[in-house]
């Protein structure tokens, strides 16, 4: 139970560095893939510097896993891009929400993908998180950016779940920093070219560089290998499920930097979440 319990606090450590992202990208005026270019980068240092530091193995089987875990750096490099855009088009709040259908994704796509028995309580409690998310979220305005704005956070969720659920495979066999390792470095590589294409400037750029080094470093290099790391002790259905407490994160950040004081909704909602989450945690304890 001790074990369990100390996972769990792992992974909401976790989480609380990756919720970081929502204000960041939402305050961020450079195109999520300008953002998103600079903040592999850093990450990619930051986690070179770490390896060499500790001594990891950067051995990797290209021959049986370079396929899957490429298809995976892509799947990563979309979901960051396309949430980006969900939170820059609809705001934190609904980008957020529109995220955190995900758990319903990986519900519903680990038994077919991961060949493992489908249980329904798992879909039950992905259902009360995300009407918990639905009512947390102030007001809900279909407009044209808003609605594009909800489609690319649904799209994004999509991405995140079915990387969440290959990585399964790949943190059995390797290092999680190593993995985020080359990751970022397949991203940044391959999103290098737009540069060239869409507009920015060195200004624009110099204005952003504390909030792209932090996501790199913080968000991304220390919250997202933890929690690549914290799927050996579960399920992608499981991480999905014990990540929807994120929104609460996100909204006590908005709390503290941007005085925003949550609501009467926002209680309802957090207290779901909260339930959803406890009671997944004791039945990832019974099994």
């Amino acid at each position: 139970m001790k074990e369990q319990f100390r996972h769990i606090l792992q992974l909401n450590l976790a989480l609380l560095l990756i919720g970081t992202a929502a204000p960041f990208g939402n305050y961020i005026s450079l195109s999520p893939e300008i953002s998103i270019w600079s903040r592999c980068v850093f990450a990619f240092i930051a986690l070179a510097i770490y390896i060499k530091w500790k001594g990891f193995s950067l051995r990797f089987d290209l021959s049986k896993d370079g396929g899957s875990f490429l298809f995976c750096a892509f799947l990563q490099g979309g979901h960051w891009i396309t949430y980006f855009y969900a939170l820059q088009l609809a705001g934190a709040g609904l980008g957020v929400i529109a995220l955190f259908t995900y758990p319903i994704f990986t519900t519903l796509l680990e038994p077919f993908i991961r060949k493992t028995t489908f249980d329904p309580k798992h879909l039950f409690l992905a259902l009360l998180v995300i009407l918990g998310l639905y009512i947390l979220t102030p007001e809900f305005d279909m407009g044209n950016q808003t609605t594009l704005g909800i489609v690319f956070g649904i799209v994004s969720a999509v991405f995140y779940a079915t990387r969440n659920i290959l990585m399964k495979k790949h943190v059995a066999n390797y290092n999680a920093t190593v993995l985020m390792f080359y990751q970022t470095g397949i991203i940044w590589l391959c999103l290098l070219p737009v540069f060239f294409f869409l507009p920015w400037t060195i200004e624009d750029y110099t204005r952003q560089l504390p909030h792209l080094v932090f996501l790199g470093i913080i968000t991304t290099a220390v919250g997202h290998t933890y929690l690549v790391y914290n799927f050996k002790n579960f399920s992608a259905t499981t991480v999905s499920l014990l990540s929807c407490v994120q929104p609460l994160y996100v909204a006590i950040f908005a709390f503290i930097f941007l005085n925003e004081i949550p609501t009467i909704a926002t209680v309802i909602g957090g207290l779901m979440i909260v339930s959803a989450v406890v009671l997944e945690a004791f039945i990832s304890r019974k099994h």
